[in-house]
């Protein structure tokens, strides 16, 4: 099989060929149909401090069951499958909280850019006819934001601000819209986010200024109850900091991976609570399978493009710079 290979410390990605995979028992095999580009790909495949090491990579992504190992049940050849790509072991700290990605003992099926995949049949989703392919390999970023709309404890009627205009920020949006907030304002320093901001549930956009908080303030009614961060960059904890209201919530959800000061003080004078998430559970993927086509619009709408796996390598050497896209998709 065909499978792209990340050499590890900011080395090259290549399309290599690998012997096709056979299922162990409790293990499935699928035919990866599509595998979503992610900032994580582009952010860890750096050389930096956070990196994937050498190996296989892609964690959203879909396909259909091609081979079932000993003792697999309730799954089927031919089965459409999204993939959970974080292992559980079920017993250690990270599992406690129902956080697959903090668990650390369990093996990663992390593999998705390839034209085979095998993985523990627990962490298969499986797909409803109504669902595509395209959906499925959506599950996971949608999990991403789900996971962190729900640990932020938001209520119906909160005032919101999503600083953002990247896959987990219309995600936020998309799940705060869902989740009963009263308003949502977009914030992000391009302009050509604004209209899929917009059809996402955002009640308004914001570009990022001088004078972005009063301009917010404006459009919520009054100030951000919390303020979800999914930038990832260095000076947006500060900038979250300025648009939450006093005694409000900053949500990061940005995973950056660089330091990024801010001042605390400021944080103290208004009673802020921040909040540092990663990561989903397996009820997030079953929810969202089960929910994703009754939502107020097609999560679909942030595909931007799609490419061959070969084209792998070009696309994220493209998308590293200046570009127009939000969702590469991946055909395996």
């Amino acid at each position: 099989m065909k499978a792209a290979i990340y050499a590890g410390k900011g080395g090259s990605i290549t399309i290599e060929d690998l012997p096709d995979p056979v299922p162990g028992a409790g293990e499935v095999v699928i035919r990866v149909h599509r595998c979503g580009l992610c900032g994580t790909d582009l952010s860890m495949t750096k050389g930096e401090l956070f990196d994937f090491g050498p190996g296989q990579f892609g964690h959203e992504y879909a396909g259909e069951i091609v081979a079932l190992g000993k003792g697999v049940e309730g799954l089927r050849l031919g089965q459409k499958l999204a993939v959970n790509p974080s292992g559980a072991c079920g017993h250690c700290a990270g599992c406690a909280g129902h956080n697959h990605v903090m668990c650390h003992e369990a093996p990663s099926a992390a593999q998705g850019f390839a034209e085979y995949v095998r993985f523990a049949a627990n962490l298969a989703v499986p797909l409803p006819e109504a669902l595509s392919m395209a959906d499925g390999a959506l599950i996971e970023p949608l999990a991403v934001s789900l996971y962190g709309l729900r640990q932020s404890g938001i209520r119906a009627g909160d005032r919101v601000v999503v600083l953002g205009g990247g896959t987990v920020a219309l995600y936020a949006i998309y799940w705060a819209r869902r989740m009963g907030a009263s308003r949502i304002i977009a914030l992000s320093r391009s302009q050509r986010r604004r209209d899929m901001c917009l059809a996402m549930g955002a009640d308004a956009f914001v570009p990022f200024g001088q004078n972005e908080v009063a301009e917010t303030i404006d459009a919520l009614g009054g100030p951000a109850d919390i303020v979800f961060e999914c930038v990832g960059a260095e000076g947006m904890l500060a900038k979250s900091i300025q648009h939450a209201k006093t005694y409000g919530k900053v949500v990061s959800l940005g995973f950056c991976t660089k330091p990024d000061p801010f001042m605390p003080a400021l944080a103290a004078y208004k009673c802020v609570t921040m909040q540092f998430l990663v990561g989903y559970g397996m009820d997030e993927f079953l929810y969202i399978a089960r929910e994703m086509d009754g939502g107020h619009i097609d999560p679909k709408t942030i595909i931007t493009s799609q490419v061959p796996l070969a084209a792998l390598p070009q696309t994220m050497d493209l998308l590293r710079g200046a570009n127009n896209e939000t969702k590469v998709h991946v055909l395996c």
